[in-house]
């Protein structure tokens, strides 16, 4: 199966040998550095039961490329871990080898190496990223100061509310707004093209995967969250409107895959800038400032939460 099934994916990198040896070779380029990153996902955890194969390989590759973005670098290669149950057929295998091939295609990545192990038990998969980045120029989380503004990519809030469709609620909106929530939920968008830029506007950044707010703090830094910036889809807002109680879910429910980046106010045209060459909304939703992320209402009263986002323990 790894001969026919998973070594033609290593097929342009000569140093994964078609993955009969034990362990890969490669280098980097000269004045680049090494970035790696590795991101696990479980069956009734991460995605529900049944999902495709091909959704599930393409919900690995991108949660581990959004963490690549964010620190700026450009994802090359990675080794894949998939414990699988004994059950599983043959055209498992293809289809999700399948889209993992598209997924190679359309980021420019390729497979080194990995595990596979059978068992009685549920789907668990586990992705190591490899990229590279101009030595120095990474972007990390810890390094925002004193009034820096904060941004965001995208939308926020849109996996959470399609997770929570998936289990039965929010039955009163559009289809159309089911199939679009759902659709992010499952087929996370990681931000590579400003992943690229990152170096050129940030002071920090990170991923958000656990929820806006407790992902902020991540930052090792304080700061104002200005609820009526957070920028919101359609499809959320949809929900908000006949839903008022969703905007905790929205601010702490996770599975965003968006990029939380701080910069100087002086970077605000330049952000501008190449938010409209690189076609992704980026909006600025508050400011750094102190030693804890205060989310703030239209009135400028502090919003309280019953929890700051997702925890597995």
């Amino acid at each position: 199966m790894i001969e026919r099934i998973f070594a033609p994916l290593t097929k342009k990198v000569s140093g994964a040998f078609g993955l009969n040896d034990d362990a890969a070779v490669f280098s980097s380029e000269e004045g680049n550095e090494i970035v790696i990153t590795k991101d696990a996902i479980a069956e009734g955890v991460h995605f529900p039961e049944g999902l495709p194969a091909g959704d599930i390989a393409r919900k690995l590759v991108r949660v581990n490329l959004s963490d690549i973005a964010a620190m700026g670098a450009k994802a090359k290669y990675y080794l894949m871990s998939a414990t699988i149950p004994k059950t599983t057929d043959k055209k498992w295998f293809k289809e999700f080898a399948e889209v993992l091939a598209e997924e190679q295609e359309e980021f420019d990545i390729s497979l080194i190496g990995g595990d596979t192990v059978s068992y009685e038990g549920k789907i668990s998969l586990s992705l190591t990223m490899i990229g590279e980045v101009r030595k120095g120029w990474e972007v990390r989380r810890i390094t925002a100061s004193d009034g820096d503004d904060i941004y965001v990519s995208g939308t926020i809030g849109d996996a959470a509310l399609g997770l929570a469709v998936t289990q039965g609620k929010y039955g009163n909106i559009s289809e159309a707004s089911k199939e679009y929530l759902i659709s992010r939920y499952i087929k996370p968008l990681p931000r590579m093209s400003l992943g690229n830029r990152l170096s050129e506007i940030a002071t920090a950044a990170l991923d958000i995967s656990d929820g806006l707010i407790i992902d902020s703090e991540h930052l090792r830094k304080g700061g104002e969250i200005y609820s009526d910036k957070i920028p919101l889809s359609d499809a959320a807002k949809e929900v908000l409107e006949k839903h008022p109680e969703s905007f905790e879910l929205i601010v702490t429910g996770g599975d965003d895959y968006e990029i939380l980046f701080t910069s100087n106010p002086e970077t605000h045209a330049k952000i501008q800038a190449i938010s409209a060459e690189i076609s992704l909304n980026l909006t600025k939703i508050g400011r750094v400032e102190g030693d804890k992320i205060r989310l703030i209402s239209s009135s400028g009263d502090k919003i309280l939460l019953k929890n700051k986002g997702f925890s597995h323990f």
